[in-house]
């Protein structure tokens, strides 16, 4: 145990030190047959997060690390089944969605959040932040009670020195929660919106989008400037002025107005399939977070996986920087009463598929 979560320390403080390369782009979606659709990204420019998907099933005991290394961290059962993704281990779960239809999920807020510090007296209701997804996923089954079951716990962080995060979460209602955690105390925002990316805080980001007010859908007028006629140069010039860069600020204000102008589709599949188009613009490539005397990682994209989660019916897709054929697991398939605990890699191959047309056959 001690020589894993000393592996574990190692991992966290590498990815803390490297937060400029960290970032995370939430949108919600709804279809016209009810259906509430999460979709988000994770990025991770530095390495392979080597992500795996976990199946968990009602009844399964896991342990919260702790700073000290000992092993009498908080204990949890899950009363819920659940599918997670997870990131560098399996027990650090950062989407997912439960039988219930409940949805978690954490993004990285640095330098913005600042979790209570550590007490030994507390061990018993003291959790890593990198847990906590697993932690409600297991047993909660709308916001309302998530907003009240974690002001029983106490969440940490396994080394001072690693990032803070903040916490998505929705269930079947539509109702959707933001927790960040600010000076060792819980800060709750109803997300009626649904967009959520990294910092600064929720209600700064959208305060800024006040400064994009003149921003409409379509093209601009033709206008004159006394004798001389001016008229855009293509669709879309009502978005002249649109932040196009990957800070968390711009993503926030582009997913925002992506998400606010996206046509409503008919049935829940079609919205899923349009999470994923949306996103596509948020597809980070792995250079342009290093400097020019900087090692770049030996990855295709610093957007490792996309994640598209339907809650009515009960399922999560996935595609990722290796493959980018979209993949379903279906909450609705599994026996959470009787299946064993799973985790898989996300990619069986690390090389993206590629079909050559037999065109004459």
């Amino acid at each position: 145990m001690k020589k894993r979560f000393i592996f574990l320390v190692a991992v966290i403080v590498a990815l803390a030190r490297q937060w400029p390369l960290l970032a995370c782009t939430g949108i919600t979606l709804h279809s016209k047959d009810s259906a509430c659709v999460l979709a988000r990204t994770i990025e991770w420019g530095g390495s392979d997060l080597n992500s795996r998907y976990v199946i968990v099933p009602r009844g399964y005991k896991q342990q919260s690390f702790l700073p000290s290394g000992k092993t009498n961290g908080m204990e949890f059962s899950a009363r819920y089944g659940y599918v997670g993704l997870s990131v560098q281990q399996k027990d650090f779960v950062v989407e997912g969605l439960n039988e219930t239809g409940l949805s978690a999920g954490l993004f990285y807020f640095p330098g913005y959040g600042k979790y209570e510090e550590y007490n030994e007296a507390l061990c018993a209701t003291s959790i890593t932040d990198l847990q906590l997804v697993s932690w409600v996923l297991g047993n909660f089954k709308t916001v309302s009670e998530v907003k009240e079951g974690i002001k029983n716990i106490h969440v940490i962080a396994i080394d001072p020195r690693a990032s803070t995060v903040h916490w998505r979460f929705a269930d079947v209602s539509g109702s959707q929660l933001v927790l960040e955690i600010v000076n060792g105390k819980f800060c709750f925002y109803d997300n009626t919106l649904g967009v959520l990316t990294n910092s600064p805080g929720f209600e700064w980001q959208m305060t800024n989008l006040n400064n994009y007010v003149n921003l409409y859908p379509g093209s601009a007028k033709t206008d004159e400037l006394r004798n001389l006629k001016l008229a855009p140069f293509g669709a879309g010039s009502g978005f002249l002025g649109l932040p196009g860069d990957v800070t968390p600020p711009s993503r926030f204000v582009r997913a925002a107005f992506y998400q606010s102008t996206a046509p409503q589709q008919n049935t829940a599949l079609e919205t899923v399939l349009q999470g994923f188009q949306i996103l596509n613009n948020f597809d980070i490539p792995i250079g342009i977070e290093f400097s020019k005397d900087e090692d770049i990682a030996d990855i295709p994209s610093a957007t490792q996986w996309t994640s598209v989660t339907d809650l009515k019916n009960r399922k999560i897709y996935y595609r990722t920087m290796y493959n980018s054929a979209i993949r379903c697991i279906d909450l609705n398939t599994i026996n959470f009463g009787k299946i064993k605990y799973r985790d898989a890699a996300l990619d069986s191959s690390k090389l993206q598929p590629v079909h050559t047309l037999n065109l004459f056959n």
